[in-house]
């Protein structure tokens, strides 16, 4: 039986192309929300490898490779659930990547594997050109993970403006929505919270977006902010700025009491999907 209530943090990093260097950030991260009392951590996009726009992909991990094997023995060291927030998981015989969400139990096992559906292919003029479908193939199947902690819907950064997916996922009984992300620092200011808030708020789920902030490299720089948002849309933590991490005390019977009095979900015309 899933708890009722639990606490999450969410971690906020500055990843580059120096693979050990991110690790060794994200390990003193989950560490510290495991000490404050974290039933589970959430990295951001890219966590272990993020890479300039256009460098070749050099990284790339199996879901049984030492990276995840790592990161499996972190969990059940520390007893906690733990969402990779994104791997560049291989695929064989292909120079392309998935880019990959695991979320490992606290036995290190691993409970769910979502694979970035909608890949990040924009030119805006004067703004952010970034291509991700040259290095990246999409996932086709949306992901519900179920946990002692609830039912956790998966998904991954430019998901965030596909209302779609996450009304499927909060209809297959999703109860908390992640978004760990790399939002650019050019849409990020503009369209990140609100976008976050519409989805917490239109599907009366809990909104969890880890995320990365800051330069990477020359070429590539994140928005930030990472936030933990209830089912009214309400912000109830948040770090805009600088790595870092934010804790939340997750209660599910919120979920409950807001959609009693606004059963939006019931209202749902489902041919409209």
């Amino acid at each position: 039986m899933a708890k009722r209530r639990f606490q999450v943090a969410a971690v906020q990093m500055t990843s580059t192309d120096d693979v050990e260097a991110n690790l060794a950030q994200a390990r003193r991260w989950i560490l510290r929300a495991a000490a404050g009392g974290a039933d589970l951590v959430a990295l951001p996009e890219n966590f272990a490898c993020l890479r300039a726009e256009g460098d070749r992909i050099d990284f790339r991990t199996d879901l049984d490779g030492d990276l995840v094997d790592r990161m499996s023995r972190q969990a059940r060291a520390a007893k906690i659930h733990l969402l990779l927030g994104s791997i560049p998981e291989r695929i064989p015989r292909s120079p392309r990547i998935y880019n990959t969400s695991v979320l490992l139990g606290p036995d290190g096992k691993r409970i769910a594997v979502y694979r970035k559906m909608h890949l990040f292919d924009i030119d805006i003029a004067g703004g952010v050109t970034l291509i991700e479908s040259k290095t990246v193939k999409p996932g086709d199947s949306p992901v519900v993970a179920s946990t002692t902690l609830g039912r956790l819907g998966l998904s991954i950064c430019y998901d965030l403006r596909f209302p779609e997916l996450y009304r499927r996922l909060a209809l297959e009984g999703a109860q908390v929505l992640f978004v760990p992300a790399a939002f650019t620092s050019f849409t990020g200011p503009h369209h990140w919270l609100p976008l976050l808030r519409a989805r917490a708020i239109e599907n009366q789920c809990w909104v969890v977006a880890p995320a990365q902030v800051g330069r990477h490299s020359a070429k590539r720089s994140s928005h930030g902010e990472t936030v933990v948002i209830d089912p009214w849309g309400r912000v109830v933590a948040r770090k805009p700025k600088g790595p870092g991490l934010i804790r939340a005390e997750i209660d599910l019977r919120q979920i409950d009491r807001v959609r009693r009095g606004l059963p939006c979900l019931k209202h749902t015309r489902r041919s409209l999907l």
